[in-house]
């Protein structure tokens, strides 16, 4: 087996990009009011707090996930998606003061070229496919676990 393919260590990389990310959402935070809208600043902030929370829950039990190295690959890569597209999309519509098509409520009035909601379109719609499919994998990788416990247990 791979040694770049195990569970545990997909499981420290995990940790680590959530500790990134976190940063990251840290840094976004005092820029704020640097933004071209701030409320979308606010929300890439938060939006990246929440992914970086979620990778390190992921990081922690990914080790228990019973799922083929192929499935467990493609969660893992789902995963990193999912949580750094929507991370990526704010910072664009806050950045381009874009977004109204998506963010109503955090963008307002601002409404970038048709190029820039597409691009932050599409990086929310995918990113949400992502984390869908990945949760999936995840829930079936825990319930295999989980099943074979039950039957050696007995």
């Amino acid at each position: 087996m791979d040694s770049s393919i195990t569970p545990a260590r997909q499981g420290q990389r995990l940790l680590q990009v959530g500790m990134f990310l976190f940063l990251g959402a840290l840094l976004v935070g005092l820029a704020i009011p640097s933004f071209a809208v701030p409320r979308l600043g606010l929300s890439a902030h938060l939006v990246a707090l929440m992914q970086a929370l979620f990778v390190m829950v992921l990081g922690l039990f990914w080790h228990r996930l019973a799922l083929p190295l192929a499935m467990l690959r493609a969660a893992f890569w789902l995963a990193l998606y999912g949580c750094f597209a929507p991370v990526t999309a704010t910072l664009l519509a806050a950045t381009w003061a874009a977004g109204s098509t998506l963010l109503p409520q955090a963008a307002g009035s601002a409404h970038g070229s048709a190029l820039q909601e597409g691009i932050i379109a599409g990086l929310l719609r995918t990113g949400g496919a992502s984390l869908i499919v990945m949760s999936i994998l995840v829930l079936w990788g825990l319930r295999m676990k989980a099943s074979r416990a039950d039957i050696g247990a007995e």
